[in-house]
């Protein structure tokens, strides 16, 4: 009898064909139900004695508004205006100055209604974008989707830390999603990440390795109109000022202890935590060198630019080694990227199974990371980008 459970068990389990679209829906929708409370914590932490990551824009935001510009790396400075916020925390703003173009409208609001405008406006942003990758399959189906994308854990967490994947996730999967329309508009999309730099380590390297070259000249011209911008309106003051901040990072990275690297996502922090800095930087190197070089060689192979994209977002996670898991949202383009593969093609075996887990990874992840005294992410992501270099042959489940 047990072993005919387990039987059982394992077939359930590698077909999952019980999850259809409308058991899909109803789950989905609980864990928004969810949401809600979580983020009622959240928030009452962020606008009482806790503080938020938020702090930092805010802040920077005020410093704008009261001028000049400059004093946005000003420690000092940066702390007076934050205290206004009445938590008694401080964040330091560390981003480059063309980020000033979203910070500074934020200095406007009260700090309470600030929070709720940028965590909720950023989450219907990423929203409307994300939602395109995953083509409709009829109404039923449409619907479950959407509300899976809505439910994406990530977006939870970078929501809850008033954080700024929305916007770095939103940027990605549109420039992904715009390529085979528009090489001009996806370049354009892509250089406006020069806000957050890490985050397109490997767009370039792919973009030349597709050819799209047309997209680079645009993605370059877009970063350089980006921070012209921001050399006219904030002054050539706040662009010497900014490496002020670099010493904050570094004060940051040369800890060797405590929660921080716990809380970061990437293949380095979880080998420094393991093994020490030189172990780490060796390690992460390497992954580096190898998810850009699939990332790059999957064009030969990718059904279509929409997968080669999916395919250097989920190299992303594993290549840069600065994210925290409030940065993944971006990785909803390659989950529903194969979403929408195994509804056209069929599902392969544990392929459901195994975009549960990655889906659920963000969250858990992060919930089990100090508890374990490891962050996990690096491997559900490694599994990711195995499902989609996968996606050129795909195998039907039987």
């Amino acid at each position: 009898m047990a072993e005919d459970f387990g039987a059982r068990l394992t077939r359930s389990l590698r077909t999952l064909a019980w999850l259809d679209a409308g058991r899909v829906r109803v789950y989905a929708a609980m864990v928004l139900v969810a949401y809600l409370p979580m983020m009622v914590k959240v928030y009452r932490e962020a606008t009482g004695t806790v503080g938020s990551d938020f702090l930092a824009f805010w802040g920077a935001g005020r410093l704008l508004a009261a001028g000049p510009a400059p004093r946005v790396y000003d420690l000092a400075a940066q702390h007076a205006a934050q205290m206004a916020a009445g938590t008694g925390q401080m964040v330091a703003y560390v981003n480059p100055p063309p980020y000033l173009f979203l910070a500074a409208p934020l200095g406007l609001m009260p700090y309470a209604l600030a929070w709720l405008v940028w965590a909720l406006a950023g989450w219907a942003l990423w929203f409307l974008v994300a939602r395109r990758a995953l083509p409709d399959a009829g109404p039923d189906a449409g619907t479950a989707g959407a509300l899976a994308i809505l439910a994406f854990p990530a977006a939870y967490l970078a929501a809850s830390h008033a954080q700024n994947g929305f916007i770095t996730g939103a940027l990605l999967m549109a420039a992904v999603l715009t390529l085979r329309r528009s090489q001009v508009l996806s370049g354009a999309l892509f250089g406006l990440l020069v806000i957050k730099p890490h985050l397109a380590l490997l767009v370039p390297f792919w973009l030349a390795a597709g050819r799209k070259w047309t997209a680079i000249a645009a993605a370059a011209a877009s970063a350089a109109a980006l921070c012209l911008a921001a050399l006219l309106v904030f002054g050539l003051d706040t662009w010497r000022a900014y490496p002020q901040s670099f010493a904050v990072s570094q004060v940051l990275m040369n800890q060797t202890g405590g929660e921080f690297f716990l809380r970061m996502c990437t293949p380095y922090a979880l080998l420094r935590v393991l093994f020490g800095p030189g172990a780490a930087m060796i390690g992460q190197g390497l992954i580096t060198l190898v998810t850009g070089a699939l990332a790059c060689l999957y064009w030969r192979r990718a059904p279509s630019d929409e997968a080669a994209g999916a395919m250097m977002l989920a190299a992303t996670a594993l290549a840069s080694p600065y994210l925290f898991s409030y940065d993944l949202p971006f990785l909803a383009m390659p989950v529903f990227f194969l979403v929408g593969m195994g509804r056209r093609e069929g599902w392969r075996p544990w392929e459901k199974f195994l975009l549960v887990l990655i889906w659920l990874s963000p969250l858990a992840t992060r919930a089990a990371a100090l508890p374990l005294g490891m962050n996990l992410m690096p491997i559900p992501a490694a599994v990711l980008l195995w499902l989609v270099w996968s996606t050129w042959a795909p195998a039907k489940a039987s």
